[in-house]
């Protein structure tokens, strides 16, 4: 039921009494709040447990510490790693990966991550992003990049591997480009398809079949190309980048995020800091893929030597980029991982010295500034979605509270309420 102010019909309030309330972006734990919701925002917050009106909705976290939604600017929503997964290509039609990505983006958003930046797939994801936004699949806010650029033989040219004959499908071709004037229409291509962003793999990768994790896989010509052409059609690139040679051409091509970034050197870090170049670390990635590659027969033998020799890396560089100084967005490279796990990135940042609301900064305030959203999200403030989670204990004291999600909202609904 609403209610009458001033002649016009006013959309019911809930108040949530939040016992803590994490502001990320002052960096501060304030106590005994109250968020107040009108529709799909944030109407206001007020010191103080504020009384309700008769139509007012009360929400009582008084025992949970409240914060805005997560964010998490590298996921993966239309797949989960498993044993042989490189089998897939050949036995999954493009409606099992719809289907299985649906149930990936509910687990994403009852981890409480209420945002997330899908860097590549098949190109269900812009499907999936519109499913959710028109109501049809529960799932976070999703900006995505569709498919990857590649370059022949790179990270992201699924046809690594194929014998001859078995990779001549557009499909797995259209984006897998070699020089200027292919990657303009590459992210064209992506462009019309509905991408949000560009996803490009500016150096080799772990979990494919080319034998060198690191190299630069691109020109720098063919990075500029890229980044000004996206910037024309009005979108952003993120660059998977483990190689320094890689890192630093992308950088200097004008890109806005590396992903990875796991043998940066001083002069990668020098240029993150002077281009403003923000990080996106997947610390928990690497971590998985290195247990993953300890099973036998889990991976083919070139990605096993791959995952023991790069994954352990990504936490050490991560430490080095903090201590620096370099911007961080919280990213975890969920799919490589089991979804849901998200959280667990943030003991891994606490491990090696981020405090923990630095930590959950990553992952709002400068999650949302990375995306360009921080208008929308990133902090409960009056005007912005109403994106609101609540964890049992205070993570502050004990950073695996993050794993202790028991509240969700995403744009004034509730989604779960333990």
């Amino acid at each position: 039921m609403g209610f009458w102010i001033g002649g016009g019909l006013m959309a019911q309030r809930t108040l949530i009494y939040c016992g803590k309330l994490i502001d990320p972006k002052a960096g501060q734990v304030l106590t005994e709040m109250t968020v107040i919701v009108s529709g799909n925002s944030v109407a206001g917050v007020q010191k103080g447990y504020t009384a309700a009106a008769a139509d007012d909705k009360v929400i009582d976290l008084k025992n949970r510490t409240v914060m805005p939604g997560l964010i998490d600017s590298h996921v993966h929503l239309e797949d989960q790693q498993s044993a042989n997964q490189q089998l897939k290509r050949f036995t999954q039609n493009e409606a099992d990966i719809a289907f299985n990505s649906t149930v990936y983006a509910k687990t994403t958003l009852m981890a409480g991550f209420t945002t997330v930046r899908d860097v590549g797939g098949t190109g269900v994801n812009i499907s999936l992003r519109n499913a959710i936004r028109n109501g049809i699949v529960i799932g976070p806010h999703v900006y995505t990049s569709g498919k990857l650029i590649a370059s022949t033989g790179g990270h992201a040219d699924q046809t690594n591997g194929y014998r001859e004959g078995l990779y001549t499908e557009p499909r797995y071709t259209e984006n897998v480009v070699d020089g200027k004037d292919a990657c303009i229409k590459a992210v064209r291509q992506m462009y019309k398809e509905g991408a949000d962003l560009i996803k490009i793999t500016a150096s080799g990768g772990v979990l494919s079949l080319e034998k060198d994790g690191a190299g630069a896989q691109f020109s720098e010509e063919e990075l500029r190309a890229i980044v000004e052409t996206a910037k024309d059609y009005g979108m952003t690139v993120a660059a998977h980048a483990h190689g320094a040679e890689a890192i630093k051409r992308a950088i200097r091509a004008g890109v806005t995020s590396i992903e990875h970034g796991t043998f940066m050197d001083d002069e990668a870090i020098a240029l993150f800091k002077k281009y403003g170049t923000w990080y996106v670390p997947t610390i928990i990635a690497g971590k998985s893929v290195a247990d993953s590659a300890k099973k036998p027969g889990y991976f083919p033998p070139v990605i096993q030597g791959k995952a023991l020799a790069v994954g352990p890396l990504i936490q050490g560089t991560f430490a080095k980029a903090y201590k620096a100084g370099v911007k961080i967005a919280f990213g975890t490279d969920a799919g490589v991982y089991a979804h849901g796990k998200n959280w667990m990135e943030f003991v891994y940042m606490t491990e090696v010295g981020m405090p923990a609301l630095e930590a959950i900064k990553c992952a709002t305030v400068n999650g949302a500034e990375l995306i360009g959203i921080s208008d929308k999200a990133g902090t409960i403030e009056p005007g912005k979605w109403a994106d609101i989670v609540a964890v049992e204990g205070d993570p502050t004291q004990d950073i695996h509270a993050m794993g202790q999600v028991r509240f969700v909202m995403k744009e004034g609904v509730v989604y779960k309420n333990e």
